[in-house]
C-alpha cells in the first residue's frame, strides 16, 4: 500500500532523506581499500548499510549513475562493477569511461 501524505501536492521524500546513513560519517563509507576485505570502515558501513529501510533504492542509484567510489548499498566499487557487467548496463560506466557526452562510446 502507498504511503499517504498530508498534502497531495506535497512530493514523497527522496529515498535519501529515509537512509540509515543520515548523520553518520561520510567516511566510513570512502574506506581507502576498495577491496571486498577493506577493513573496519568497510565493515561499519556495511552494518549501516544493511539496516536501512532503503539499502535498495541506494544500490540501485549507484549502479545506475555508475558510481564508482566508496560503499553504496552495502556494496563495493568491484561488486557494483560486477552488477553492471552482468545486467550489460554500459550506459552505467564510470564517468572517466564514459568520455565527454556521457555515453560509452564517446
Amino acid at each position: 500500500m502507498a504511503e499517504q501524505y498530508a498534502c497531495p501536492t506535497t512530493p514523497p521524500p527522496h529515498w535519501r532523506d529515509r537512509a540509515a546513513c543520515i548523520g553518520e560519517d561520510p567516511e566510513i563509507f570512502f574506506p581507502l581499500s576498495d577491496s571486498l576485505a577493506a577493513g573496519a570502515d568497510a565493515r561499519a558501513a556495511m552494518a549501516i548499510c544493511r539496516r536501512c529501510p532503503v539499502l535498495l533504492d541506494c544500490r540501485a542509484w549507484a549502479v545506475e549513475h555508475g558510481e564508482d567510489d566508496g560503499i553504496w548499498g552495502a556494496t563495493t566499487a568491484p561488486q557494483r562493477r560486477a552488477l553492471r557487467r552482468a545486467t550489460g548496463d554500459t550506459l552505467a560506466a564510470p564517468a572517466y569511461q564514459r568520455g565527454r557526452t556521457g555515453r560509452p562510446d564517446g
